[in-house]
């Protein structure tokens, strides 16, 4: 499997270019299922694990990666699927890196790497309800045909097993610019519900609203209409939260779009994402955004809310 991502590294020209590579498995149906080659470290043959009593049912067990141990997620039990259509399909282990912390998925078979366009990523029907698994679906060629690719909503997998505390710390709280909150509104743009619900269950504490959108390009829509209309971006919203990973339009696209416009450009934007690695830096840098802050911190979002009030406040 070294070889499928040995050249993951020299892959991040696609980032800002609103493009983005999938790698593509099975989990012992007739299904394909695709993960974000950026947020993939490596993936192994399925190595000895060890159970843990009392641990999260959706967690198989830990295995010892590089030198620590790392728990192992039963991709398949996380997403909720019913039964194992192949009993003999390949066992494999994704390694990932998500919001700082690397873990492990259980998953079945390796296909392959696809490179496509985010605008070729679209969000799942709404058909589908609220308790789905998936951020975005995309369509796969094979020969004359076309198959799914269901992309999956990792964040919403590790929050289920993980308790995500929203909770902010007393000392970092400036009384002087907390009620120069109240009544604000900042934008998040994210596809992952769970995401969305985290900064918003933390800003809320402070009196702060948000308004949200699914993926860049609709955010980019809602900023176009304000201007079109002669408003202010800056009277409507404080600041704009947006993920980089996103169907549609990416982050680094949408802040792109948005500096280009001379009636968006000075929205103060961070990017807030679960990717991880030293070329959001320079990503950050390239598309012009402000700050980068990685997933999930409260403390961090609101300290980087806190600073931009008070500058508006001068």
């Amino acid at each position: 499997m070294s070889t499928l991502l040995s050249s993951v590294d020299q892959r991040t020209q696609l980032v800002g270019e609103n493009r983005l590579e999938l790698l593509l498995f099975k989990l012992g149906t007739r299904h394909t299922f695709a993960l974000n080659v950026f947020k993939v470290r490596e993936v192994i043959t399925t190595p000895f694990l060890n159970k843990m009593p009392g641990s999260h049912h959706n967690i198989t067990g830990v295995c010892n990666y590089r030198g620590k141990s790392i728990p192992i997620i039963d991709l398949r039990m996380a997403i909720g699927l019913s039964k194992q259509e192949d009993a003999q399909s390949e066992s494999n282990v994704i390694i990932t890196e998500y919001n700082r912390s690397v873990q492990g998925f259980l998953i079945g078979s390796i296909m392959n790497i696809i490179n496509t366009s985010w605008s070729e990523i679209h969000p799942p029907p709404t058909t589908v309800g609220k308790n789905h698994y998936l951020t975005a679906i995309t369509k796969l060629k094979q020969d004359k045909n076309e198959a799914l690719v269901e992309i999956i909503d990792v964040e919403k997998v590790l929050a289920e097993i993980v308790d995500y505390d929203t909770h902010i710390s007393e000392d970092l709280l400036d009384q002087s610019i907390l009620e120069h909150l109240k009544g604000r509104k900042i934008l998040v743009v994210d596809d992952s519900a769970t995401a969305r619900w985290q900064i918003r269950e933390t800003v809320a504490q402070l009196g702060v609203e948000t308004i949200e959108e699914k993926n860049g390009l609709r955010a980019l829509k809602l900023l176009k209409s304000w201007a079109d209309e002669g408003r202010r971006v800056n009277d409507e919203i404080v600041m704009m939260f947006t993920d980089a990973e996103m169907p549609e339009m990416d982050g680094y696209r949408l802040t792109a779009e948005v500096r280009e416009d001379p009636r968006l450009q000075d929205l103060y934007i961070a990017l807030n994402t679960s990717l991880s690695g030293s070329f959001n830096e320079a990503m950050v840098k390239k598309v012009g955004c402000n700050k980068l802050i990685s997933k999930f911190q409260p403390d961090l979002l609101v300290q980087v809310l806190q600073d931009r009030v008070r500058h508006i406040l001068g």
